[in-house]
């Protein structure tokens, strides 16, 4: 799919989707308790995010003192703010995908899917990386890098 495909679904289909779920759900329970799961998810997702964003960071500070390359902690904290982002938007898939993002195992699992996947595209000759550094970078000696 191109870009332009994913930026449509993504701006055009998802909100149309949801606008239809909230409609439908309205219809099926009534207006306030509908209006009141959106309230109670965008509080509990914004406490969540701040909550894992916490972590994130400190997970970020552990790594950074250690040495190591912080590129876990850096893709939790991003999918901590795409997560709170979307449970802060009304609307029943984007909570979904928010509260998977937030919650530490799934958000893990998708970590490790997303980092799988950049791999393959790097062995493929699809992303190339550059490192700009005044020392050559050189993998370790005991096997592949595996964050």
């Amino acid at each position: 799919m191109s870009i332009f495909g994913r930026l449509a679904l993504l701006f055009v289909v998802v909100p149309i989707l949801e606008l239809a779920l909230l409609i439908r759900l309205g219809q099926v329970v009534g207006f306030w308790p509908t209006f009141g799961l959106v309230f109670f998810t965008g509080v509990t997702g914004a406490w969540m995010a701040r909550q894992e964003g916490i972590r994130a960071l400190l997970k970020l500070r552990t790594e950074l003192a250690s040495g190591r390359p912080p590129t876990q902690a850096l893709m939790d904290g991003a999918a901590v703010l795409v997560g709170g982002a979307l449970l802060l938007t009304p609307g029943i898939i984007t909570d979904l995908v928010g509260f998977l993002l937030l919650f530490p195992p799934t958000r893990h699992a998708i970590r490790r899917g997303i980092q799988r996947r950049m791999l393959r595209a790097i062995q493929a000759g699809e992303i190339q990386m550059k490192v700009v550094s005044s020392q050559p970078w050189t993998p370790p000696q005991d096997g592949p890098y595996n964050p």
